[in-house]
């Protein structure tokens, strides 16, 4: 048992429930009841129990991004004028469509950002007249990940 906060622990089912939701998020209740031998039932109520203790946050599907023709990534660190700043910079970088992620570092760079697109041209476009033009950001360093090698979540 793990204890996630004082009033909720996380027991083998709920692992379990989580395992098998994290592989494949429609996994029919009725089939994760099975796999742990409880009721169908029995699980959704502890679907509503992980939700309310915000250990599930929802579900999604993922889109297959070169389908859609997105072949570059690349993964930009910000160099920022001033740290107080990063609010209003954050602001501007989340109206930028092609960002997918955005994190506040420590090191070098004030933030990093990941990007998502078509070509190199868009990334090119996307670094001079959106990114750059930010007001607060001095200077920009960029990493095209070349393939993703690894993409998973927290063991459980």
């Amino acid at each position: 048992m793990k204890i996630i906060n004082e009033n909720f622990v996380l027991d083998r089912i709920d692992r379990t429930i989580l395992r098998a939701l994290m592989k494949d998020a429609r996994t029919p209740v009725l089939e994760i009841g099975r796999q742990v031998g409880v009721s169908g039932a029995a699980i959704h109520q502890r679907l509503k129990k992980l939700e309310q203790h915000q250990l599930l946050t929802g579900s999604r599907y993922l889109v297959n991004t070169d389908m859609l023709g997105y072949r570059t990534t690349a993964f930009v660190g910000l160099v920022l004028e001033k740290a107080a700043n990063n609010c209003d910079i954050i602001k501007e970088i989340s109206k930028i469509p092609e960002v997918l992620e955005c994190h506040y570092t420590t090191g070098n760079w004030g933030i990093l950002v990941k990007v998502m697109c078509h070509d190199n041209d868009e990334l090119m476009k996307v670094l001079y007249e959106r990114i750059q033009t930010i007001s607060g950001v001095s200077r920009t360093e960029t990493f095209i990940s070349l393939d993703q090698q690894i993409e998973r979540q927290v063991a459980v």
